[in-house]
């Protein structure tokens, strides 16, 4: 039902508004953070989210996936695609060892972990939001005319490079890019682990009653697939134990500042249960910009 693909012919666009940044976003001891310039990254892209998402976590393949041993979408012909590297080892996938940006040879080794972002522009192109399948934006697109929004999705990275150093460099690459095309509000959807929400009565029941967003940001899951989040009484939680029981990424987002949408949406697909993520710019506290390098310019 979600995370539906199009078999159809590739647009003729160029996959990176990457004219504006540098070729190295960053870099962190043996990894360095950049974002895919040739269809070849995105394939790289690709591979690593089907290696996660369908041989590691057992989402259903398409026969074309299967064949191709991607994860892919009409989607990503529209999105950039951060990409984290560990140039200390070979490539895992198809890209190649040497590849050319502002003429200039650069290693990039093995890619290691990725991200998708799809601007509210090229969002206009593909057709809208990929979490407009799953969520109605239409008022929060509405009720913040002037505001830049951007889409994150499709996060994962391979199981040994787990850690901290990865995510954080993931993240300073997704903020040089939010920085460079002044972005003012991050969207996107984030999974609990399984499409039981009884398994994460918890943390859903925390995320609805106390983290859950208010006009102007608020946003509700379409009537056909709404999920209750509600399924323990504000009363009974207990907060700290709540947020323990949250996935690492969702609660990475709320420590930043997020705010989450009206009901849930079980994905059969990839057998998660998702919830919207909502996070105004604005709402990061200034400790996590002195770390990703300020503040964006007005």
């Amino acid at each position: 039902m979600f995370h539906h693909h199009q078999w159809l012919p590739k647009p003729d666009i160029e996959p990176a508004s990457t004219n504006c940044l540098p070729a190295i976003l960053g870099q962190a001891g043996n990894l360095d953070v950049r974002l895919a310039h040739t269809r070849r990254d995105i394939h790289t892209a690709q591979k690593i989210r089907y290696q996660v998402f369908f041989r590691e976590m057992g989402a259903k393949a398409a026969l074309p996936q299967r064949l191709l041993q991607r994860d892919w979408d009409h989607y990503d012909d529209y999105c950039d695609h951060v990409l984290v590297f560990d140039r200390t080892r070979k490539p895992a996938f198809s890209a190649p060892l040497v590849s050319r940006f502002m003429n200039r040879a650069v290693s990039w080794g093995k890619a290691i972990g990725t991200y998708r972002l799809l601007s509210q522009d090229k969002a206009r192109l593909a057709g809208g939001f990929y979490s407009q399948q799953e969520y109605d934006l239409t008022a929060l697109l509405e009720k913040n005319p002037g505001r830049r929004f951007l889409e994150l999705g499709r996060s994962c990275v391979l199981p040994a490079y787990r850690n901290r150093r990865t995510l954080e460099l993931l993240w300073y690459g997704i903020w040089r890019f939010a920085r460079a095309h002044k972005i003012d509000v991050m969207i996107g959807c984030a999974s609990f682990p399984t499409p039981i929400p009884e398994d994460h009565a918890l943390g859903l029941s925390f995320l609805h009653h106390f983290a859950r967003a208010e006009e102007p940001w608020a946003a509700r899951a379409h009537p056909h697939v709404y999920t209750p989040m509600a399924l323990i009484p504000a009363a009974e939680i207990d907060p700290r134990r709540a947020i323990r029981a949250l996935p690492p990424l969702i609660k990475g987002y709320l420590r930043l500042g997020a705010m989450f949408g009206d009901g849930a949406v079980i994905d059969p697909q990839f057998g998660t249960t998702d919830v919207l993520v909502i996070l105004p710019i604005s709402r990061i506290a200034d400790r996590y910009f002195d770390h990703f390098g300020g503040r964006p310019d007005p």
